[in-house]
């Protein structure tokens, strides 16, 4: 899709690792001017180089939880470009593994600040910047643990199936305003964040057993996903909570 959102602006939480990297770079190379949104400046800002190699972009320092932080970002957005078209709501964390205690209740509200509030307030000020301009796209990360669980992972679950809930809520409210609001499931993807979780005899498991495609995802792959669901090809698509995943949740 060559130039398939070309003269957008696209704003990206969690920018500056991982799939967020990947997606603002996908953004960037579908013409879009890309606001990087990070809490780590080292990473937005070493996103931010690897975009103005291909285009127009800007790093915003951010910290999704916080409401003042994120309605600043939004308006930073659109004082440099205008306009918001797309969004992809993309920051989090993992928090604590599944062998920890999943009662937790420090890891608890951390996970669902980030994960899950962060989702909300990144939302409610996009929304109210694309209702005054007429339309625009949103995405959230949710995950397969969106979708299904698994034991232990008490406060990521709910974060995610948390964030397909919300998507669909907000789409439904939105249809007739020209917002698209979707998410992505990924499944297991090669990003810092499962690097730091999974050793390598999880990951042999989950090649092997997890993932019938038989290997771990690319960032890429999801930025693929996300892309098409901000651009025109998509145009019918709202309130959907798509898995990106190898085949893992069809088991």
């Amino acid at each position: 899709m060559p130039g398939s959102l070309e003269g957008k602006t696209a704003l990206v939480t969690g920018g500056g690792s991982g799939i967020g990297r990947a997606t603002a770079l996908a953004f960037a190379r579908e013409g879009a001017r890309v606001a990087i949104v990070d809490y780590v400046p080292e990473g937005g800002n070493q996103t931010l180089n690897m975009i103005k190699e291909i285009g127009d972009g800007r790093f915003i320092k951010a910290d999704v939880s916080k409401p003042d932080e994120v309605k600043s970002a939004v308006e930073q957005t659109v004082a440099a470009y205008g306009r918001l078209d797309c969004a992809f709501n993309n920051a989090g964390i993992e928090g604590a593994g599944v062998r920890d205690d999943p009662w937790d209740q420090e890891n608890w509200h951390r996970v669902i600040a980030i994960n899950l509030t962060g989702v909300f307030l990144t939302m409610q000020y996009e929304v109210e910047q694309m209702l005054k301009q007429g339309g625009g796209a949103i995405v959230n990360t949710s995950s397969i643990l969106g979708l299904v669980g698994i034991p232990g992972a008490f406060a990521y679950t709910a974060a995610k199936h948390g964030v397909a809930g919300l998507t669909k809520a907000a789409a439904l409210m939105y249809a007739q305003k020209g917002i698209r609001v979707n998410a992505v499931c990924p499944g297991y993807i090669r990003t810092p964040m499962v690097q730091r979780s999974v050793t390598p005899e999880f990951e042999a498991h989950i090649t092997k057993n997890l993932q019938p495609i038989g290997r771990l995802g690319r960032p890429e792959e999801i930025a693929e996903a996300v892309v098409w669901l901000c651009s025109p090809a998509a145009s019918l698509v709202t309130g959907i909570a798509m898995p990106v995943d190898g085949g893992c949740i069809a088991q």
